[in-house]
């Protein structure tokens, strides 16, 4: 049911970075640090929806949702640039690292917005957004998700092919590898530039009710 990319892992890798990107601004929604970490019962899940601008948009909009950050995760090279993913030579996708409040929402919950605001389809692209980094991923940070993550999965192609859809989900299913954050220009995007690029579109799909 779940896939691994093997463009995660490139034979032409790029070599790895020495120095992380330090993050300069605090979060320019939620007012904390970018680093800020799961605490008191939140969990945490990296999503791969295409361009991470739009991505990190929706995700943070979400009720329960208290911290997001765009990165890139699931590749080889460590500590990679916004120019080195753009390759295709590190593995990585870009992606939103999602800390949510669990008494709030639920992973279900963040798995229908992902299903239905991109298209899993595509393979290694997301419309007129064309390499691997674009690819359609979910990184589970917490091995008792993987169940709920491919029931998902398993539920979204079934409504696909309800819809007369003869294309299969090729979302990347893994455990969260390390993150790394994306620069600081590339974090809360659109909120910075509201008129800026947002390359989010889904199937037209719902996902089924639970």
């Amino acid at each position: 049911m779940s896939m691994q990319s093997s463009f995660s892992q490139p034979d032409n890798a790029i070599a790895d970075r020495a120095d992380a990107i330090t993050p300069t601004e605090p979060h320019a929604v939620f007012g904390q640090p970018i680093t800020t970490a799961p605490a008191n019962g939140q969990k945490q899940v990296i999503l791969g929806m295409g361009c991470f601008w739009g991505a990190e948009r929706k995700l943070w909009q979400q009720p329960g949702v208290v911290m997001t950050s765009v990165g890139y995760c699931g590749g080889v090279t460590q500590h990679p640039r916004y120019q080195d993913v753009c390759t295709g030579q590190t593995g990585h996708a870009e992606v939103v690292n999602v800390i949510f409040d669990p008494s709030v929402t639920s992973l279900d919950a963040l798995l229908t917005i992902f299903w239905e605001n991109h298209d899993p389809t595509q393979g290694l692209r997301q419309g007129n957004d064309v390499g691997p980094q674009y690819r359609s991923a979910i990184y589970y940070c917490d091995p008792a998700d993987c169940a709920t993550v491919e029931a998902s999965f398993a539920a979204y192609q079934a409504a696909l092919k309800a819809a007369g859809k003869s294309d299969g989900v090729t979302t990347e299913i893994a455990p969260a590898g390390t993150y790394f954050l994306a620069e600081t220009d590339h974090q809360q995007y659109l909120h910075k530039n509201p008129q800026g690029y947002c390359g989010l579109g889904g199937t037209g799909v719902c996902f089924p009710p639970q």
